[in-house]
C-alpha cells in the first residue's frame, strides 16, 4: 500500500549550499540503504534498491526531449539548466551504483565528462564517499561503455582514466591496440550484434549488481527491448526544448516501438520537488517474458 505524504527532511546538514528536496510522495516498503545524514537531508529521505537492479536516470524537457542532437555537446546540461538539485540526484544515483552503463554515442556527445558522483556534485563528494564505504562499493563506480562497432573516441578523458568497453568480436578487432592501457575490453557478442543480456551477465560476474544507465535513448531502448530495466528516474525540467521537422531530438527511448502492442507500464514510487523541477521515480511492471530479437545493439 502506498503512502502519500509531504515531509520536511530532518537530520544532517545538506552538502554545500544544496537546498533539500521536498518529498511529495513515496511508496511504502521500499528498500533503504541508510544514507549518511547529510545525503538523507538533501534527498528528503532514504534511498535503496533491491539487488540485482538496473536503473536509468534521465533529465527531460516538458515536451519530452532528452538530447538536443550531435551538434550540441553535453545537451543534458542545457536541458537541466545545470540545476544543482538535478546534479545532486545524478551524483547520488551514481554513488549507489557498482557500474555506470552508457552507449558510445553518449560518450561522444559529452567530450569532457567523467561518470563519477563527485564530477557532477563536488560539494557532496565526502558524503558520496561515505555512502560507498557503507555499501562496500569500490571508490568509484566502474564506467562501462557499450559499442557493437568499436567506434569510440579513445582520447576521451573518461577512457583515459579507465573503463570497461563492452563490444562484439568485430568491435574488438577494430579496437585492438587502440584503447588506453587503463581500459579493459569485454567481448560479449559475436559478429556485429551485441545483446544487453550478455553484457549484464558479464557485469554480474564482475560483482556488479547495482547498474545505473545514463543512456542514451538508443541504449535504454535496447535494454527495454530485452526486458532488462527495473526502474527509471526522470527529472522533469521546466523548459520547452522544441523540435523542427528535420531535427532529431529524441525522447527517453529511441529505436524501439512499445505502444500499442508492447506497452511497458510503470508505477510511480517516488516524487520529489525543488522549485519548478520534479524528480520522479518509476518501477517497471513485470518485464516482457521474451526479448525482442530485433533489439540487439548493432552500432
Amino acid at each position: 500500500m502506498a503512502e502519500h505524504t509531504t515531509t520536511h527532511p530532518v537530520g544532517g546538514t545538506p552538502p554545500g549550499f544544496l537546498e533539500p528536496l521536498e518529498l511529495l510522495y513515496e511508496e511504502a516498503g521500499q528498500p533503504r540503504f541508510g544514507l549518511p545524514p547529510a545525503l538523507a537531508t538533501a534527498y528528503g529521505g532514504d534511498l535503496g534498491f533491491t539487488l540485482p537492479c538496473v536503473y536509468a536516470n534521465f533529465v527531460a524537457s516538458i515536451d519530452g526531449v532528452v538530447a538536443l542532437g550531435p551538434e550540441y555537446p553535453s545537451s543534458g546540461s542545457a536541458i537541466s539548466g545545470r540545476k544543482t538539485a538535478d546534479r545532486f540526484v545524478m551524483g547520488l544515483l551514481r554513488a549507489c551504483a557498482d557500474a555506470i552503463l552508457i552507449g558510445a554515442g553518449t560518450l561522444r556527445s559529452t567530450p569532457r565528462h567523467r561518470w563519477t558522483p563527485d564530477h557532477v556534485c563536488p560539494q557532496a563528494a565526502p558524503d558520496f564517499a561515505e555512502l560507498r564505504r557503507s555499501l562496500r562499493r569500490a571508490t568509484q563506480p566502474e564506467l562501462v561503455v557499450v559499442t557493437a562497432s568499436g567506434d569510440v573516441p579513445t582520447e576521451h578523458p573518461a577512457l583515459q582514466s579507465g573503463a570497461l568497453v563492452a563490444t562484439t568480436l568485430d568491435g574488438a578487432g577494430r579496437l585492438d591496440g587502440r584503447l588506453p592501457a587503463a581500459c579493459t575490453l569485454l567481448t560479449a557478442g559475436e559478429g556485429s550484434t551485441l545483446r544487453m543480456a550478455d553484457v549484464l551477465a558479464a557485469l554480474h560476474t564482475h560483482g556488479h549488481t547495482a547498474v545505473l544507465t545514463e543512456g542514451g535513448p538508443h541504449l535504454i531502448g535496447h535494454l527495454l527491448g530485452e526486458g532488462l530495466v527495473d526502474e527509471v528516474f526522470l527529472t522533469t525540467s521546466p523548459v520547452l526544448a522544441g523540435r523542427t521537422d528535420d531535427t532529431s531530438r529524441p525522447g527517453l527511448i529511441a529505436g524501439l516501438e512499445l505502444l500499442p502492442n508492447h506497452p511497458a507500464w510503470t508505477d510511480l514510487i517516488s516524487a520529489r520537488q525543488r522549485d519548478s523541477y520534479l524528480f520522479l521515480r518509476y518501477r517497471l511492471r513485470t518485464p516482457r517474458a521474451h526479448a525482442d530479437p530485433q533489439s540487439a545493439l548493432a552500432n
